[in-house]
């Protein structure tokens, strides 16, 4: 499992790059997020990060029916969330690139 501060810092950009794929309700990017290997992510987690990008302005959210209940929220990208999910995926890489280096020369085992 990945440790909590460690994935802090990356969750924004993978919730983004979920949503690039389509438009997805909050425990539905939960569960997506728990399928590519992050663990269970909590709601108190979720839902405030999906609100700070709603306010700005990375995603929107509309309200639909449910088969199974009331209406869920639904989130979908905006033009502006692909150009900071594009910069997400520039800036993990330089640091992707970064932290490798470093392991390699300081002798870390890259696949502990």
């Amino acid at each position: 499992m990945i440790p909590s501060q460690m994935l802090k810092g990356t969750l924004e950009g993978c919730v983004l790059a979920i949503l690039r794929q389509e438009e997805r309700y909050g425990y539905e990017i939960s569960q997506r997020l728990e399928q590519y290997g992050f663990g269970k992510v909590p709601e108190g987690t979720i839902y405030p990060l999906l609100l700070r990008l709603e306010k700005r302005g990375s995603i929107t959210a509309s309200f639909r029916a449910s088969p199974e209940g009331p209406q869920r929220k639904y989130y979908a990208l905006t033009d502006l969330g692909q150009q900071e999910l594009a910069a997400f995926f520039r800036h993990y890489q330089e640091l992707t690139k970064a932290v490798d280096e470093l392991l390699k020369m300081t002798g870390g085992d890259l696949h502990a």
